[in-house]
């Protein structure tokens, strides 16, 4: 319907610190850490977060992002930034990532009109 109800229900995940990043579904893990004695207290794990500068092709720009490990995985695998972000579910992209996507698919259009403007090169024979 509206490109605004998929990023709002994005918003409504449990972790909001994943939607200020690129963590790819990673989330805060709660356990209990079981000594010699076996008395268990609670604990969590965190993500392995990053803060990381990825270049972006369609932006012609470096990007500061929080990026999980498994997300620069991934990223590394779909051959870029623009690449991994088009073709990520936004399940898994959350705000962040949902923000860069729409940045990079309004530069792709933009990129193809301006190239159709301009004068092809000649050739000095």
């Amino acid at each position: 319907m509206f490109p605004t109800l998929r990023l709002f229900e994005v918003i409504s995940l449990p972790f909001k610190r994943s939607q200020l990043g690129l963590f790819q579904g990673k989330m805060k893990q709660s356990g209990n850490n079981v000594p010699f004695s076996k008395k268990k207290t609670r604990r969590s794990w965190l993500p392995n977060v990053h803060n990381k500068r990825l270049f972006s092709d369609a932006l012609q720009k470096k990007l500061p992002l929080k990026v999980t490990a498994r997300a620069l995985r991934t990223i590394k695998k779909h051959g870029g930034l623009d690449e991994y972000v088009l073709k990520t579910s936004p399940d898994l992209l959350g705000w962040e990532g949902m923000r860069i996507r729409m940045a990079v698919k309004e530069a792709r259009a933009i990129k193809p009109a301006a190239v159709a403007t301009e004068s092809p090169v000649q050739p000095i024979s």
